[in-house]
């Protein structure tokens, strides 16, 4: 088990670490991704730690200009909407992110046995964020781009996906023990949209990772109507989120398939007593799948108290003891 958002600002370590530095300084600094990481693992004892970046930060490293604001999230200066824009995303180069390898090589010797995941977003989710120009509810740009101009969204989303393996092969070949591929957006799409328009970009990233034989994960929110395509993409595990109860979406992955999740986040808030009676549940639910690693149905909010995180990982060591 471990927590997507571990390492982030429910932790009052964190906050001290993070003090007036602006995120992505934080993510391209060796000692303080590594600080980071390590935070979570240290409170929680989870069985991995999870890399410290941003999804965003290969694009900056390619010379995007952009930025993370405090309640915002990414803005993108000029929003990349045609051709032209189109042509300013190079391919990624571990020249580009020597301090992703650094950090992930400090990581490797001080987790020891503790695998550690490396991440990166998908091409979608980085799409939407390069043509909306920020966070987007209805993404309107997106799937303008996508639906009146193909060619150009085939371009844009191949060009993606070449940074995006760039970033998730840097990180194993430093060290990494498994990937997760985040498409946070994706949700927006109909199975249809997404088989069109975005499958063959995520089936071609997994499919050049095979020769590197790491567990590979996909994860998208509200994705209950995707999760049999996200497996078809080629994933080894597929994280669900807490709409769909682990037992149905066994059902609807591909064979061999192991789950991810799905506690929602919010649960976190209530009595203990439904805490632990929701996580029964899903460790249950988990047994009819290929495989779980129990997790969260999305990131821990910030407001999260962080002794409940410490309650519920040791509840699941105990539960899943035997």
């Amino acid at each position: 088990m471990w927590f997507m958002r571990q390492a982030g600002r429910s932790l009052p370590e964190y906050r001290r670490v993070r003090a007036d530095v602006p995120m992505l300084e934080a993510c391209a600094r060796p000692d303080m991704i590594t600080e980071i990481t390590m935070q979570p693992v240290r409170r929680y004892d989870t069985d991995a730690a999870i890399f410290f970046s941003d999804i965003v930060v290969p694009l900056k490293a390619i010379g995007i200009d952009l930025d993370i604001k405090p309640g915002v999230g990414p803005v993108v200066d000029d929003p990349i909407r045609d051709a032209d824009g189109i042509k300013r995303l190079r391919d990624l180069e571990p020249g580009d992110i020597p301090y992703v390898t650094e950090a992930v090589g400090q990581l490797v010797g001080e987790l020891g046995d503790k695998p550690l995941i490396g991440f990166a977003g998908a091409p979608f989710t980085l799409a939407s964020y390069l043509i909306e120009g920020g966070p987007s509810k209805n993404h309107e740009h997106t799937k303008a781009l996508m639906y009146g101009e193909p060619e150009l969204w085939d371009e844009l989303m191949r060009r993606l996906a070449n940074i995006t393996l760039g970033f998730l092969r840097t990180q194993i070949e430093a060290g990494a023990s498994a990937v997760q591929l985040f498409d946070s957006w994706v949700g927006a799409l109909s199975a249809e949209d997404y088989r069109a328009s975005v499958l063959p970009y995520t089936s071609w990233i997994f499919g050049q990772l095979t020769e590197y034989e790491v567990p590979r994960i996909h994860f998208g929110v509200g994705t209950g109507e995707l999760l049999s395509l996200l497996s078809e993409a080629g994933a080894d595990v597929v994280g669900v989120d807490w709409r769909v109860p682990l037992d149905k979406a066994a059902q609807r992955v591909q064979p061999g398939t192991a789950l991810q999740g799905n506690l929602d986040p919010a649960t976190l808030f209530a009595p203990w007593e439904v805490v632990a009676d929701r996580t029964r549940d899903i460790l249950s639910r988990g047994r009819a799948a290929d495989g779980h690693i129990f997790n969260l149905g999305h990131g821990v909010l910030p407001s999260t108290d962080p002794t409940m995180l410490e309650r519920l990982t040791a509840f699941v060591h105990e539960e899943t003891a035997n």
